[in-house]
């Protein structure tokens, strides 16, 4: 792809955004986020969705600097708060079934560096409610994709001389997004096809639990009884198809929160809201993270699960084979849209409701909060428990057993 010009990568990455991932509609509303320094892709998408026939494109600009002004100088009513409008907004984009397309890269973690870790946990903004529920109820169509920019590629290649370190990462974006396929929709079709597959087969075995056994972790997550594994994207209650993640490689539910027990030790950094976590370990006892520990930055982790009851429970339990693109590149990208696509992975956090049925929506996990991080590899291997206590091989190595 270096052939192209930039102008031209963005277009392609805007069009799969656009149109394969959050499938904007004529006449709708598009709530498009980004940070600061992704406003050339903005554009991009901004051209895309209109040439979709977007009504309005809505931009919502985020800067870590203005963050950091907040959680240095600002009071402690500053902390976690949300504007009236904020409300209204997210309430509207549910009522009206907008298009919500947000794009995400890697942040400079520096610029958090030396802050009191406590706020900074706590700085998560009440109105993040109000989105979940829109997407938990099939409100909103709606994707997440990557926004490749300088300050992301001096992240992920840090030794790199920075244009050669941006070009390696737009390389390593285009390859994960299938942008290097002559017909990407097609490529991501079939692949898709292959995990809703996939997905159907572990669904037809009625696991009770998962085991998750590995270098560090040993986790049992319980799974409630109507829990259906999920891939290949969503649809709107109006039927209108998405995906919700550009690229995505996983087989997801809601489990049991009450029932998930033992130690497990994520396997690749975590970015929480601009600080990166590492050598995260967390142990569960009944359902609760009772301890959270990391080399670096667990006391943000500790204040961010902090916020309400359901911070310390689990709302998702995703499966990711060794056929995922961005696992096989083996690039960290300090980013939780690719990073979580690499290998299985758990959220903290609230539950998705249309993985569920019947009584068991109402047991779900309920938060402000959903955090990823990622606990599997090629060494953890994944093994599906039955009600009457077989233990059947989901994943070895990487491949499906199922």
């Amino acid at each position: 792809m270096a052939d192209l010009t930039i102008d031209e990568r963005r277009r392609r990455l805007a069009r799969l955004l656009v149109g394969f991932g959050a499938n904007v509609q004529p006449g709708q509303t598009v709530m498009l986020g980004g940070d600061v320094d992704d406003r050339e892709l903005v554009r991009a998408v901004a051209n895309e969705c209109y040439l979709a026939g977007a009504r309005f494109v809505e931009l919502n600009y985020f800067d870590l600097h203005i963050k950091r002004a907040r959680i240095e100088f600002g009071g402690d009513d500053s902390i976690g708060y949300a504007t009236t409008w904020s409300y209204e907004q997210a309430r509207a984009a549910a009522a009206e079934k907008w298009a919500i397309i947000s794009l995400s890269g890697g942040t400079d973690p520096s610029i958090l560096a030396g802050l009191d870790p406590d706020r900074l946990g706590r700085d998560n903004s009440p109105v993040n409610t109000e989105w979940l529920k829109a997407v938990s109820e099939q409100l909103v169509n709606w994707t997440v994709g990557p926004s490749p920019s300088p300050v992301w590629a001096a992240v992920v290649h840090p030794d790199m001389e920075p244009d050669a370190a941006l070009e390696l990462l737009w390389s390593e974006v285009e390859r994960v997004c299938r942008l290097d396929e002559d017909d990407p929709v097609a490529s991501w079709e079939q692949r898709m096809g292959d995990m809703v597959a996939t997905a159907g087969r572990i669904n037809d075995r009625r696991f009770d639990s998962l085991h998750f056994q590995g270098p560090g972790t040993d986790l049992e997550v319980g799974l409630l009884p109507s829990s259906q594994f999920i891939s290949g994207g969503s649809e709107t209650a109006d039927g209108i198809p998405h995906r919700p993640n550009v690229p995505s490689e996983e087989a997801f539910t809601t489990p049991d929160p009450t029932r998930v027990n033992g130690e497990v030790h994520a396997t690749r950094p975590l970015d929480v809201g601009g600080t990166v976590l590492t050598g995260l370990r967390v142990r569960f006892e009944d359902g609760r993270a009772v301890a959270i520990d990391a080399d670096q930055g667990a006391d943000v982790l500790r204040a961010r699960t902090a916020i309400d009851e359901g911070g310390v429970r689990l709302g998702e339990v995703a499966l990711v084979d060794g056929e995922s693109r961005i696992g096989q590149l083996g690039t960290v990208f300090y980013e939780t849209l690719l990073d979580e696509n690499a290998a299985c992975h758990i959220a903290l956090g609230q539950g998705f409701d249309y993985c569920v049925s019947g009584d068991d929506v109402g047991r779900i996990n309920a938060s402000q909060i959903h955090i990823d991080f990622m606990i599997g590899d090629d060494d953890v291997d994944v093994t599906g428990v039955t009600g009457s206590g077989d233990r059947v091989p989901v994943l070895r190595g990487g491949v499906w057993q199922v």
